[in-house]
């Protein structure tokens, strides 16, 4: 081969290596959520005042410094909340197994602060898995907090003491600047937070 078509040759290959690089890239960058729906501009959110699990008073700034995973419901849940909670727990767990840096929080925010307790809620969260957050406290704070973001709860109204609770199913994305950032709409599934979360925590 001709020193000429040798460098054609190599001018070729580096080029189309450059090719196969930048539709790599481009992929990567051009990824999308698929179930999660983002918001434009998220609201922060808004001011309150209630308990974590361990008694002590946290404010809105709980949910700055980190991704977090918030989910609205109540301990004496038959169903929905604790299957959403194994969800987002074995989620989390899967991108901790592929490497995914950062992981995010998983938040428990109590609709049912009649019931559960700082020490109820301590338990709760804490059989998902480490790190959780569980939150409580006086409803009228709680609803400062629900109603900036849309959370729908209500109590069924009943004298019994095995009474339920309605309450929105969604699971709620903020971001590290402590704004509301996107949401996952229920039925929830593993695979779609193990997908789409890695997506909207590069952003």
């Amino acid at each position: 081969m001709s020193l000429r078509n040798l460098i054609l040759a190599f001018v070729l290959g580096a080029a189309m290596a450059a090719g196969i690089w930048a539709a790599i890239n481009l992929q990567r960058t051009t990824a999308q959520p698929t179930t999660a729906t983002v918001l434009p501009a998220g609201p922060e959110i808004a001011a309150f005042s209630l308990l974590d699990h361990d008694a002590r008073p946290i404010d809105e700034s709980i949910f700055k410094g980190q991704w977090d995973l918030v989910f609205f419901g109540f301990t004496n849940c038959p169903d929905i909340c604790p299957i959403t909670l194994q969800i987002l727990s074995t989620a989390k767990q899967k991108l901790s197994e592929s490497g995914q840096t950062p992981l995010p929080r998983i938040v428990f925010v109590s609709v049912d602060p009649e019931r559960d307790t700082t020490d109820k809620m301590a338990t709760y969260v804490n059989a998902f898995g480490d790190g959780n957050l569980g939150i409580t406290g006086d409803i009228e704070e709680l609803l400062k907090l629900t109603s900036g973001i849309g959370i729908y709860f209500e109590k069924h109204d009943s004298d019994d003491e095995f009474y339920t609770v309605d309450h929105s199913a969604v699971v709620i994305v903020i971001d590290p600047d402590g704004r509301f950032h996107s949401l996952f709409g229920a039925p929830h599934a593993i695979e779609n937070f193990v997908h789409d979360l890695p997506l909207l925590m590069a952003y």
